[in-house]
């Protein structure tokens, strides 16, 4: 695999003009990039909405169809600390304070996740390399989804539209069942961490203890508790992966694989066009980032491009400062893409996925 180099030659200095402008924003008003008393309120909010409705299932005695439409809102939840949680502590801005991202990010361990290959994938791979196949694994669904034209065409793509979608909801339950094991064979083995490269053994250690005590929370506790079938309570558990599943893909896929977002290439010497941060205008995409709603369940993930430029920022700033961003953007003449509803990305998305799956000489 080559090794990606970005462009250091930003000759418009937009990267360094840019950030200065978000840095007196932060030192005129006095506040901190990290969290603050609203994300704290927001996470109490969110665990309440994952786990709540699970207590209520194991204490109080309900209909069947009660308890699996409560599994829903269990993966409503369980999304819901994902973003706005688990991914602003494992980006370390989620407090100023290193045991408290340690802690709440550790709540990865209650999803189905692995803190490091998490901060791997998505902290190395997907933010550094975001969009250049083979390098950013958030584009990588094997054989089954092509998301980039650059991607191998197969037959059964054709098909990507009718099936993708449904697809989607499987994201987490992977996580639970073979992708942490995957990936924690492949990132120790290519060396590859987040800071300091971790003991591979006490990795495993934390790997496979977790998910012990995983599948005793979420299966074994239930079947001990509720008076039904074994299946019932797989199905409940598969209820809950689906719905955080299905929430979680389509956030990424609205701000990456989008008709207005870009797949570049390196060259032959693994050299990219941009620097790193307008390789990220390029990259990514905004969504509704006037509702109100959306910003506030998605933890900021709407606000794509702020993220990905400022990942170390908590999300409670992404709307301040966006605005700072698109008009530093919008006057070295590079793009900032963004759709004004979630409906509308929603839309371009799905026609993307279609012509994607079309045999590259027709498309």
């Amino acid at each position: 695999m080559k090794t990606i180099k970005f462009s250091r030659i930003d000759k418009t200095k937009f990267f360094r003009t840019l950030n200065k402008r978000v840095n007196e924003y932060f030192k005129e008003n006095n506040i901190k990039r990290t969290g603050n008393w609203k994300l704290y309120i927001k996470a109490i909010i969110m665990f309440a909405l994952f786990l709540t409705p699970f207590v209520i299932i194991l204490t109080v005695d309900m209909p069947q169809w009660l308890q699996l439409l409560l599994t829903i809102v269990i993966g409503i939840g369980m999304a819901g600390v994902g973003m706005n949680v688990m991914h602003d502590s494992n980006h370390e801005s989620f407090s100023s304070r290193k045991w408290v991202n340690d802690l709440m990010g550790s709540s990865i361990y209650i999803l189905a996740g692995n803190v490091y290959n998490w901060k791997v994938q998505h902290n190395v791979l997907h933010h550094t390399y975001t969009n250049i196949q083979d390098h950013d694994e958030d584009i990588d669904a094997g054989r089954i989804i092509r998301f980039s034209e650059h991607a191998k065409w197969f037959p059964i793509h054709k098909y990507q539209k009718y099936y993708s979608p449904i697809l989607y909801g499987l994201l987490t339950i992977n996580w639970a069942i073979t992708t942490d094991f995957k990936q924690m064979h492949s990132y120790l083995k290519r060396k590859l961490s987040y800071g300091k490269f971790p003991n591979p053994k006490v990795e495993w250690t934390k790997l496979i203890i977790s998910k012990i005590i995983y599948y005793a929370m979420w299966i074994v506790l239930p079947i001990m508790v509720l008076n039904i079938a074994w299946w019932k309570v797989l199905i409940g558990f598969f209820v809950m992966h689906y719905t955080a599943g299905i929430i979680l893909s389509f956030v990424f896929q609205l701000a990456h694989v989008v008709p207005k977002t870009e797949m570049p290439l390196p060259d032959e010497n693994g050299n990219m066009k941009n620097t790193w941060a307008i390789h990220q205008l390029y990259t990514t995409s905004n969504f509704a980032p006037k509702n109100w709603l959306v910003n506030f369940y998605t933890g900021g993930l709407n606000h794509q491009v702020e993220h990905h430029i400022f990942p170390h920022i908590s999300h409670i700033h992404y709307k301040k400062i966006a605005k700072i961003v698109k008009e530093t953007a919008k006057e070295f003449n590079l793009p900032y893409h963004e759709y004004k509803t979630t409906r509308k990305a929603l839309l371009e998305h799905l026609r993307h996925i279609a012509e994607l799956g079309k045999k590259p000489q027709l498309a």
